[in-house]
């Protein structure tokens, strides 16, 4: 069993997507996906620098995009025949797999993230908010922390990682006094996701729904909330949405794709975040991280 897996914001690095243009077909994919996002993708993962990629409202559409770029290349190895697949992304990433699992178009899909990161960015914009990832310690004292701080836990990445979010005056009073045998590291992202500082982001995508498309995934689609596969293509939706303001738990993604047999991972640019969560969180099963056409083909001799 083979989990494609898509990562979230943070992953994104300046100029990861150059190499990917000289394969073909990239450019003019990505020039539909920069029209349904009304952004210059080409531009932004190729000449932009790390300040201006960080920005919610271009990082999360980049990220998208990045993902259904390398899906389309990997299209005749991911067929709906396949019983050996399952999806699963983290926060944003959740988009991209959605979209490579048959639950929504790529239309759709850039339109949920256009719309999601606009609304974010305005959301994060109103107070100063961030995010800092919690490495270590002991998982009750980490949360009573984090509690104590007044954050909320926002992310719950497995291994050892708890990811809290706030303002960044709760963050920096973590930082002082961070859990035993615990390290605070900030992240680079523009606000407090998956909290309830995401709330003003709610609306807009509630009033996109209508416009959309749902479909049932093709193949198995777990979810953040919980680590369950999705019932239907209407309840991911409304999970997308819900998403905004609630955590992730990838720890229980990650124990659910254990439990389903999973024995390889291959993770979607931009790579590197999810696979190295898996090495602590799903010991001893392979994984890929696709962060250029070199391991594409890789990852196409593994979905053989």
């Amino acid at each position: 069993m083979i989990a494609i897996v898509c990562p979230g914001q943070g992953s994104q690095k300046p100029g990861f997507l150059t190499d990917w243009l000289a394969l073909d077909g990239v450019r003019a994919h990505l020039g539909r996906l920069s029209e349904a996002a009304g952004l210059d993708l080409v531009h932004f993962g190729t000449e932009a620098d790390e300040e201006t990629i960080k920005d919610t409202a271009v990082a999360q559409p980049l990220i998208v995009a990045a993902g259904l770029v390398a899906g389309r290349l990997l299209a005749d190895r991911l067929g709906a025949e396949r019983e050996d697949l399952v999806y699963a992304g983290h926060s944003v990433g959740e988009i991209t797999a959605s979209a490579l699992a048959g639950a929504l178009t790529e239309d759709d899909a850039m339109a949920f993230v256009r719309t999601r990161a606009t609304a974010m960015a305005e959301a994060a914009a109103a107070v100063p908010t961030g995010m800092s990832a919690v490495l270590g310690g002991k998982e009750d004292e980490v949360l009573a922390a984090i509690e104590a701080a007044g954050l909320t836990p926002a992310n719950a990445n497995g291994g050892g990682q708890v990811v809290a979010a706030g303002t960044l005056e709760q963050l920096a009073a973590l930082a002082e006094h961070p859990p035993a045998r615990a390290r605070v590291v900030p992240l680079k992202v523009a606000g407090a996701f998956h909290t309830e500082h995401m709330a003003p982001a709610l609306e807009p995508l509630r009033a996109l729904v209508d416009r959309l498309s749902p479909a049932d995934p093709v193949h198995p689609l777990f979810s953040n909330a919980d680590g369950a596969a999705v019932a239907s293509g209407a309840a991911n939706l409304d999970s997308l949405v819900a998403q905004v303001c609630r955590p992730v738990r990838w720890d229980l993604c990650m124990a659910a794709l254990l439990e389903r047999g999973v024995d390889q991972l291959v993770e979607l640019p931009p790579a590197g975040t999810l696979t190295g969560l898996a090495k602590r969180g799903m010991k001893g099963v392979p994984a890929l991280a696709v962060t250029s056409p070199q391991e594409l083909e890789q990852a196409r001799s593994i979905l053989a």
